[in-house]
């Protein structure tokens, strides 16, 4: 809903699936995993060379967040020109809401077990002579093991912290938003979100770009009030990009 309500502002709205979500399993035979971001940054720069002199706004919720934030701080040396930022609860440090999946609230270690059960099967549908071996970590009902086995085993790294590493974007991470000078980037979470700990927020560099909100509830992703029309979360997207 959020893109018919940028669309009814004026906006022109672009969706940008990651590798192997939406119906794209069949485009390219590597998996997804988090730190593919160069293919991200060439997609939003042809998304504005194709549109030339118009604004460029990026939105992302949780790891797409996370990817949002992560282009705005490579877009000056990939000749971006990007104006807003909003990134909602977005992963912060990997390693930490690992360990909250894992360690808190069942219904969401079951549901992303379940979403990534059902892309690796799409996966391997696609591409049946790459990933005729993956039914051992399908089968695995523990998401620290699922990212580590996929994450060295297919992704080429050499551990499963140094992956972790890899998309974090704590410490001097965002740093390089300062050199936007002309843009604004906002943070948006919540002190109960459940898999994105608040704490996390303190450990982030804040460049005179950044503006970091967050709210007492809001859980993950959710700010739900209750209320028809765009929600409180859309409403401040919408003004952030203004």
């Amino acid at each position: 809903s959020l893109g018919q309500h940028l669309f009814d502002a004026g906006y022109d709205v672009a969706r940008l699936n990651l590798r192997d979500h939406g119906d794209s399993h069949h485009l390219n035979s590597g998996l997804f995993h988090s730190c593919r971001i160069a293919e991200v940054v060439g997609g939003v720069r042809e998304l504005q060379r194709s549109h030339p002199g118009r604004r460029l706004c990026l939105a992302g919720f949780s790891l797409g967040g996370n990817f949002c934030l992560r282009v705005g701080v490579r877009a000056r040396d990939a000749g971006i020109d990007v104006a807003r930022i909003a990134a909602v609860c977005p992963v912060l440090d990997p390693e930490h809401t690992l360990t909250r999946l894992e360690s808190g609230w069942a219904l969401y270690r079951e549901y992303f077990i379940w979403k990534w059960r059902r892309s690796l099967r799409k996966k391997r549908e696609a591409w049946p002579e790459v990933y005729h071996s993956l039914e051992d970590i399908i089968e695995l009902g523990n998401l620290t093991e699922m990212t580590h086995r996929l994450a060295c085993g297919y992704g080429g790294f050499p551990s499963l912290p140094e992956y972790l590493r890899g998309y974090a974007v704590v410490g001097p991470v965002l740093e390089p938003l300062e050199a936007l000078r002309d843009a604004r980037v906002r943070i948006i979470a919540a002190d109960d979100d459940p898999i994105i700990p608040a704490a996390d927020l303190a450990r982030i560099a804040r460049p005179p770009t950044l503006q970091v909100t967050h709210t007492r509830h809001g859980g993950h992703c959710g700010f739900y009030e209750g209320a028809s029309g765009p929600t409180w979360i859309e409403r401040e997207i919408l003004a952030t990009f203004e």
